[in-house]
This record gives structure tokens, sequence and C-alpha cells, in this order.
């Protein structure tokens, strides 16, 4: 199934990658490595667009030579707390110089498709960042779609949301609310369980990173 302004990480690592995070025999303490690995490659495609521009430098040889840099824009990354947390040190061994914001989230309990934002921390200049917001999956999307809200109300105006697991149901409501957020996947999977957990997906992604129940 195709999905407009999605992409899925195919490459061969990722998808090894994936593939040991759904194992339920698989440990917290690798199930950390694996989801700083898939981050980091998923950062590479998330940044894709990223302009360049040319500029001289100096070799050791003496030589002068015209080379490529970044020109000019500025990241900033925003886990959704707490599953989007084993992201960012992933995504900040690509882009060290990135700056990091953060969101707590949790869905209200009368009524699931009610986000409640309890924390938010931004860069000050985040209306002058590129964000990316991080987040193990996009499972209903309601927490996605309020923290994308969050970020546009404090300036941002290229926003993407980067994750490992996505299904249709959130890919959806994510684009309903803002078609312009590109959303960047390690996989597409079938979608909800009447619990509203991502099938066949990973399971609870927070308890799994960091040994909780």
């Amino acid at each position: 199934m195709d999905f407009e302004n999605v992409i899925v990480c195919d490459h061969p690592l990722v998808q090894h990658k994936v593939t040991l995070l759904r194992d339920k025999n698989t440990g917290s303490k690798e199930f950390r490595e694996l989801v700083h690995e898939v981050s980091m490659f998923m950062c590479y495609e998330a940044t894709r667009d990223l302009p360049l521009k040319e500029i001289r430098i100096e070799t050791p040889l003496g030589e002068l030579a015209s080379s490529k840099v970044i020109s000019g824009r500025k990241l900033a990354f925003v886990p959704i707390m707490r599953a989007g947390l084993g992201m960012v040190d992933g995504a900040l061994a690509l882009v060290p110089t990135a700056k990091v914001g953060h969101v707590g989230i949790y869905r209200d309990k009368h009524n699931g498709n009610i986000a409640i934002d309890y924390y938010r921390k931004f860069p000050f200049d985040i209306a002058n960042r590129d964000v990316i917001i991080l987040d193990l999956m996009l499972a209903t999307g309601v927490s996605a779609v309020k923290t994308v809200e969050l970020v546009k109300d404090a300036g941002a105006k290229t926003v993407k949301f980067m994750c490992v697991l996505a299904c249709p149901e959130g890919i959806k409501a994510l684009h309903d609310a803002y078609p312009d957020v590109e959303i960047i996947c390690g996989s597409v999977d079938e979608g909800l369980n009447e619990e509203l957990y991502i099938i066949p997906g990973i399971g609870d992604g927070g308890d799994r990173l960091f040994g909780t129940k």
C-alpha cells in the first residue's frame, strides 16, 4: 500500500534491525541499542533534503578545492516522552549540533481521542529550525497530531515525524490534520488491535526501552 508523503526506510540493515525489535525475546539493553541504530539510519533519510552550498577550502596538500556544506538550515529534535527518548541519541549521533526539545503527552482516559500535554520545552529559536519529531510508533496519531500542533504554535514552519513503526490509522490521522508533515518510518504495519497497539508491532515501546510494565 502506498501512502503520500511517507518514506519507508527499506535499507536491508533497517529492516533487519526492525525484525530484531519485534522479537519478544529481545531484552531492554539490546532493544535500546537497536533503537539507537535504527534512528541513525532513519535520520539519514529525514535529512536527505537539506540544502547545500559550495565553499572553497585548502586541503592538507595545499590545494584549493570546492566542496559542499549544509547551507544555513538548523535542526531541532523533539522526542515525545517516553518512547521517543530512545531515539534522541541516534539522531544526535548524526546531527550533533541539533537542539533538543521535549514533549510529554498522555491520552485522556475517558476519551482516547484527546491528547493532554503535561510537559513541553522547546529551543528558544525553534521558529528558525527544521523540526523532526521523534517517537517509536505512530499508532492512533493522537499524540503525533498534538505534538505537531505544539511545535507549530511555537513557531516551527517545517516539521517532520520520524518513527520506527507506523500504521494506516496513524498516518491518516496525522495527514488529515497536517498533510504537509512528512513521515519517515521503518515499517508500515497492518493496523491497530482493540487495545490500540500496532500489530504485529513491537509491543509497548516505552516499557521495552526502560524495562517497565
